[in-house]
Order: structure tokens, then sequence, then C-alpha cells
């Protein structure tokens, strides 16, 4: 018996061992897929605004608005909702009265959009769509759509004329105008014979690749929107209906890249009536 208990005791463990947590669902792939996307969409983003210049921002984003503005004099800027951007200090908010102050001169009232104003915008949407062949009854050569895009704007139909790369407007770097600018010429005097709007030309040219001591830019700009009047005028353009003629030299570039063929330029822009 003394022997036995001298024997130390035995003791089993019994480990329980339990399951997996199991399955959690697939929550979690919805959520970093969200956060994946925002991120792309972000640096997307970034790219953009470091990519383009401030005309073509403004131009993307004229493309996500209606073509007929929502309100067109109900803020200070032209856009669709009343302003260029919001840091255009020069902009400002219309209250009730249709003017920036509550006591506005009679300059300064707005007309806001009534059945004229939208009888002039379809009529000029009219004539964009004959110009863009929408209508099936254009007869303007493929190969002058090429230079040829246009925008409906609070000032009126703008159409814009360009260079491209083995075709350009002008012979050489003057305002001699090649045998396509007078065919575009032709074709426009054409097209605009729907309407009695005011006509404006204005001249853009590509910055030159070294610094002048004198640049001809401003004069270059100014003779070939000129040139495009006189081309207009001999294809039988209703006298008077030019109103203005302006250069802008190099200073509104339609690329990023200043010296781009593209940035070679006119817009004959058929005003409004009633602005």
């Amino acid at each position: 018996m003394s022997a036995q208990s001298n024997v130390a005791p035995i003791i089993i463990k019994r480990k329980k061992v339990v399951g997996g947590d199991g399955h959690h669902g697939g929550a979690w792939k919805v959520a970093y897929a969200d956060f994946v996307t925002a991120m792309m969409a972000f640096f997307l983003l970034m790219w953009l605004l470091n990519a383009t210049t401030e005309k073509q921002r403004k131009g993307i984003a004229d493309y996500f608005s209606p073509t007929i503005p929502i309100n067109r004099v109900s803020g200070g800027g032209n856009g669709a909702f009343g302003g260029d951007s919001v840091f255009t200090e020069e902009s400002l908010a219309r209250n009730g009265t249709g003017a920036s102050s509550s006591n506005p001169t009679e300059q300064n009232k707005a007309s806001g959009l009534d059945g004229d104003d939208k009888a002039e915008t379809e009529m000029l949407q009219e004539v964009e769509a004959r110009l863009l062949g929408r209508t099936g009854e254009s007869n303007v050569a493929p190969e002058i759509m090429k230079h040829i895009i246009t925008r409906v704007t609070d000032e009126g139909l703008v159409i814009e004329v360009f260079d491209l790369e083995g075709a350009p407007l002008f012979d050489g770097p003057g305002a001699e105008p090649t045998e396509l600018l007078t065919d575009i010429a032709a074709m426009l005097v054409r097209v605009t014979r729907m309407v009695t709007n005011p006509i404006a030309v204005e001249g853009h040219v590509a910055a030159r690749p070294v610094v002048l001591s004198n640049n001809p830019v401003w004069e270059t700009s100014a003779a070939r929107a000129n040139v495009f009047r006189a081309l207009m005028d001999a294809k039988g353009l209703k006298r008077g209906r030019v109103t203005r003629v302006t250069g802008h030299a190099d200073r509104e570039p339609s690329l990023r890249n200043p010296m781009a063929a593209r940035n070679n330029r006119l817009e004959i822009i058929l005003l409004r009536t009633k602005i």
C-alpha cells in the first residue's frame, strides 16, 4: 500500500478542438473595390487637371452641359450655371431684378431667355445642323469638315476653322490664304444665308518657337481675320454683316502645346441679335 501511494497521479488533459471562425462573407471585397474605383477616379481627375489648359477644361465641362444654357443671365458668367469657375471674381450673382444690383441701370438689366431668344437659339442650331450635315442636306466636302467644329454659346454660333498637320489654311507664316480656305469661305457664305445675324471674325495663331524681338503674332492674327472677311465678301456675303474683326495673337491656344498647328485658327461667330 505504501509503495503505491508514492506513485505520482496521472493527469489526463483533454483539449477541446474548436472549428475555424467560419466564413465572414464578401462585404470587404465590395468595400475594397469601391475604394480602388474612387482612387482611380481621383488620379484620373488629377491627371486631367494637369494635362489640359483652362480652355480645354471649359470645353470638357461644356460637353456635359446642355446645348441651351440652363440660365443664360441668372448668374455672373457665361457657363451653364452662371460662371466660368468658382474663382471668377468679376462674375456677380444676379438677383430677382435680373441684374447685379437692386436698382440696375437700363444697360445692366438682364433680358432673360424669352421666346425670341429661344427662337434664335433654335435657328442657330439649325444652321449648325445644316453645316455639320446632321439633316442630310449638307454638301460640305469631308476634307473641309475635318477643319471645322462648332458650338452654340451665349454670344452666338461659333464656327471654328483650324489648321491640320499638312493642311494649313494659309501659305507660310503670313496671311496668304490657301485654296482650302477659299473653299471654306464660299461654303460658309452659302450656309450663313439661312440667317441674317451679324458676324464677327476672330484670328488666332500658334506661338513662335523662338523669342523674337519683334514678334508679329498680333499683326498676323488680325491680318488673317481680315483676309477671311475679305474672302467672304468676295464670295457674296451681304455687305455690312461683318461687325467685328479681331486678332488674338497666341494668347488663347486650343491645345496645351502653344506651337501646335491646331492653334492656328479662325473663329466665325454668328452673333445673337439680342443678348
